[in-house]
């Protein structure tokens, strides 16, 4: 019962802090973190002890999945270069350099200031996307950053398991045994991700009720994931790679009333597991810090120190990859370094796995300095996610990457100019044929004419009819609206935000067509 009441609590929290972002215009990751730490420091409070199965089994696997789904092929393929370096170097020279500061800075051992820096390696995908839905960054640094976050998550957890081998054992552990695990974990998880992802696909082919297309679609990142880890492979990996490759064929897999009704679910579920789990980042320091041994009171300067060298070490390393992704070339550019850098915040994923550590060796004593790791792990989450989180958006305005609302309505108009062009022209070909009663044509024609004469007014849209001929055309003409919407994203001519939103316009009209 105290469990219940304790969710029920979040939930509220989470949702008056999250109504309130939205009203003041600020990352509601950064709020919640903080009104969980306000909460925690109450008198009286209970304390919160989370298990690390909670987050990785229930937590991760739908906000992952929804963050692959969110991420552009197109634009991936443009920076797959600097990615790789990110997802594979950055990690490893991230967690040596947490590592070695750690061991000098802090009383850990050796081998637990390198779990440390394992653990601290990666940014956090969850973070990442929660962030920078609100920014309006160019198609490629936005994938970047998000791409990055979602990838790196095989090197550091590999990295995390060796190192914990190391801790909790006498024996030392190959680089040999090393790369044999990225292998198994890596390549197992892209294989079973891909493997959950056909297997979906079939299903959700031969699938037209909304409410099993809705299940299939929550129970495909659990299955992905249980699935992975049963094999002893990355479920992380296998999510994502599941999340990716459903997430460009969702508008082939199901018609409009399922769409609207999977984002719907999807945006409620989505919302209810980034609000609670920010919030418990918040609620579980306060407690942490009262569990840590004595003549660990230095803490926040470690913690900012080691915060320091990971923003650091973001700068040094993205400055040669940012003319890669610099939206107009050329050489490597401060600003783009710097969003990037400041972008890279930590999250759900450092806190699962410091919770992970195990309590023991294997010889059965006491494993020192777990405490002080999770302490830092969550001061350092907690920093990147309250000032980072805070200080973004005026660093991207200030940097001038933003994209400008004008260009935006601009991009949108005239890709809406060019679907109402591609529908009239069909309506054309239909009218040569003289099988449509030239009324309904009629009706239709008129209604794109004046699409085409107020692009920008998205209010501006005929009624459905009940006839059965004027639905019947009107979707065939929605169908070759949605081909020539996808062919402008290919084509490079309109950007992944637009094409979202004018997909969810088309879906709306047709699911208001009514009829089945």
């Amino acid at each position: 019962m105290r469990a219940v009441g304790t969710v029920l609590l979040l939930v509220v929290l989470a949702t008056t802090v999250a109504t309130g972002a939205r009203r003041w215009r600020v990352p509601a990751p950064s709020l919640l973190v903080l009104a969980g730490l306000v909460v925690a420091l109450i008198p009286g409070a209970p304390a919160l002890h989370i298990a690390p199965e909670t987050i990785g089994l229930i937590v991760l696997p739908p906000l992952l999945y929804a963050s692959a789904e969110e991420l552009s092929l197109r634009d991936l393929r443009a920076v797959w270069r600097p990615v790789t370096l990110l997802a594979f170097g950055l990690v490893l020279v991230s967690a040596a350099a947490v590592g070695l500061l750690a061991a000098v800075l802090t009383p850990l051992p050796p081998a637990m200031a390198f779990v440390l820096g394992a653990v601290l390696a990666s940014t956090d995908p969850v973070a990442v996307t929660a962030l920078g839905r609100r920014l309006a960054l160019p198609g490629r640094v936005q994938v970047l950053v998000q791409a990055e976050s979602l990838f790196n998550d095989a090197t550091s957890l590999v990295l995390f398991r060796v190192a914990v081998t190391v801790a909790v054992a006498t024996g030392a552990v190959g680089w040999q045994d090393a790369g044999g695990q990225f292998l198994l974990l890596a390549g197992g998880g892209c294989a079973i991700g891909a493997a959950v992802a056909g297997g979906v696909a079939l299903i959700r082919r031969r699938t037209a009720d909304p409410v099993l297309e809705t299940v299939t679609a929550l129970v495909t990142p659990y299955a992905a994931y249980v699935l992975a880890e049963s094999a002893h492979t990355s479920g992380v990996t296998a999510v994502v790679v599941a999340g990716v490759l459903l997430g460009r064929s969702g508008h082939r897999l199901s018609d409009a009333r399922i769409r609207l009704q999977l984002h719907a679910v999807h945006a409620v579920v989505v919302f209810l597991l980034e609000s609670v789990v920010f919030s418990i980042i918040g609620l579980e320091l306060p407690n942490l810090v009262r569990e840590l041994p004595s003549g660990s009171g230095l803490w926040p300067l470690q913690a900012l120190a080691l915060a320091a060298v990971l923003i650091g070490l973001r700068v040094v390393w993205m400055l040669p990859l940012s003319a890669a992704v610099k939206p107009t070339g050329g050489r490597p550019s401060w600003k783009v370094a710097s969003v990037v850098a400041w972008a890279g915040t930590r999250g759900v994923m450092p806190l699962a796995a410091a919770l992970s550590i195990p309590l023991a060796t294997e010889a059965g004593g006491r494993l020192e300095g777990r405490p002080l790791i999770l302490v830092l792990t969550t001061a350092v989450v907690v920093f990147t996610l309250v000032v980072q989180g805070l200080s973004l958006a005026p660093l991207v305005q200030r940097s001038g990457l933003a994209l400008e609302p004008e260009h935006t309505a601009r991009e949108e108009a005239g890709a809406r100019a060019s679907l109402a062009r591609a529908g009239l022209a069909h309506l054309d070909q239909l009218a040569d044929l003289e099988s449509v009663p030239d009324h309904v044509l009629d009706r239709i024609r008129r209604g794109l004419e004046a699409r085409l004469r107020h692009a920008d007014d998205p209010d501006d849209s005929p009624g459905a009819d009940a006839l059965a001929a004027y639905r019947d055309i009107r979707r065939e003409v929605i169908t070759v609206q949605n081909g020539e919407l996808h062919r402008l994203y290919d084509d490079h001519c309109i950007s992944d935000t637009t094409l979202r939103r004018l997909q969810r316009d088309l879906d709306l009209e047709e699911a208001g067509l009514g009829g089945p």
